[in-house]
């Protein structure tokens, strides 16, 4: 009899933890789901003067109607701008002239920048279904300087404007229809590259992502949803032992 109130007792708490991990597992993974529902930029490193390359990630479409175009409004301060080709879009791109001209970093003279570059498909990108849209640029040598993008989003029916930007002392979390941001931090002494990836959601919160956006590096949410789990999965498995001991 002892026996069996002891795995009576064993039970009882391994079920109450397996609820409390399953509790736990729903508040991050909710907590997650806003962040992922933004069009975000996730750029390879933040690094000012680096050259980067970002990732605008579409997540979704437009209250569900198929994503037919995505137009990408590039920063004034970044001078020079190359989309990267993919098979189910065409990329236009619309240029501006400069003047004065500008020098680059080779000292090369630029009289014209790329001022947004779109993205359009005869194969639209359903509802429930993600895409990743790619940008090369050097980022400006501006540690502390804002980028914003903001973006447009065409669907079959309707759209959605990415362009909203928090006013002084306002979260990015109050934005409906946040534009995708992220801050450039110093230089990281390599010259023209750099291994920092972040999320553009979070970097956009001190300015204004999401990709979450729904970056391509795995954030913290992610990490704690996956911890989570794992710890219900090992839990789970200790119950059905415990179960088939007693039977």
């Amino acid at each position: 009899m002892q026996r069996d109130g002891v795995r009576t007792s064993g039970t009882r708490r391994l079920t109450a933890g397996l609820v409390a991990v399953a509790a736990a597992t729903a508040v991050v993974v909710g907590a997650a789901t806003p962040a992922a529902a933004h069009i975000t930029i996730t750029p390879s490193t933040t690094a000012a003067g680096a050259y980067a390359v970002l990732e605008a990630i579409v997540p979704h479409g437009c209250a569900g109607s198929s994503t037919v175009a995505v137009t990408i409004q590039v920063p004034e301060q970044v001078s020079s701008v190359t989309p990267t080709r993919t098979a189910l879009w065409e990329v236009d791109k619309t240029m501006e002239t400069l003047d004065p001209a500008v020098t680059d970093s080779h000292g090369r003279q630029i009289t014209e920048r790329v001022a947004s570059v779109t993205f359009r498909t005869d194969t639209p990108l359903p509802e429930g279904y993600r895409d990743v849209l790619e940008l090369s640029l050097l980022l400006p040598d501006l540690e502390g300087e804002t980028l914003v993008f903001p973006t447009i989003q065409t669907c079959e029916q309707g759209e959605a404007a990415w362009i909203e930007v928090p006013a002084d002392g306002q979260a990015e979390e109050e934005l409906e229809l946040p534009a995708p941001a992220f801050v450039l931090t110093a230089a990281d002494g390599g010259g023209h590259d750099g291994p920092t990836t972040v999320d553009a959601d979070q970097a956009a919160a001190t300015t204004g992502g999401g990709t979450a956006g729904e970056p391509a590096a795995v954030d913290a949410w992610t990490v704690a949803a996956l911890v989570a789990g794992l710890a219900g999965a090992t839990l789970g498995a200790a119950a059905l032992v415990l179960q088939r001991r007693r039977t």
